[in-house]
């Protein structure tokens, strides 16, 4: 007899949005499922659950990508600028990072808040449901 994996996916407690229905919400800061509660509870921290649909929202956790995600873009917009002065104008130091220092740092602020949440609404259109790993996370409590 041979061993065949469970293949049946895992029952979800709210229904998948679309890739391209969970990326647009979450850069809006929307729910990735409903489209109508508020994604976040702060800044960067993810409300718990949506306050329209009761979607888990905040056991989603989107750790390193939107931070890799936020420089990556951001890097690639503004290094090519900043090469390309050197090269024409041949500023001195101090005046590159009068100037480049500031924007690269607003423009991180500014992406780095929709980036995380079109990251968790990709991950809740994977079916990520934050207990894959069975960690019990803000103070939800252990199945017994």
């Amino acid at each position: 007899m041979r061993w065949e994996p469970d293949r049946e996916p895992p029952a979800l407690p709210y229904q998948p949005p679309s890739a391209r229905d969970g990326l647009l919400r979450g850069l809006k800061g929307l729910c990735p499922v409903c489209g109508q509660g508020r994604l976040f509870a702060g800044y960067l921290r993810v409300a718990d659950k949506c306050e329209s649909c009761g979607a888990p929202t905040g056991r989603l956790r989107a750790d390193d990508a939107p931070p890799y995600f936020t420089i990556l873009i951001t890097g690639h917009v503004l290094v090519p600028p900043v090469l390309w002065i050197e090269k024409a104008y041949m500023p001195p130091i101090w005046l590159h990072m009068l100037i480049w220092l500031p924007l690269f740092a607003i423009i991180c602020t500014l992406l780095l808040r929709p980036i995380k949440g079109a990251v968790i609404g990709w991950m809740m259109r994977l079916g990520m449901t934050g207990d894959e790993g069975g960690v019990v996370l803000r103070g939800d409590k252990p199945d017994a």
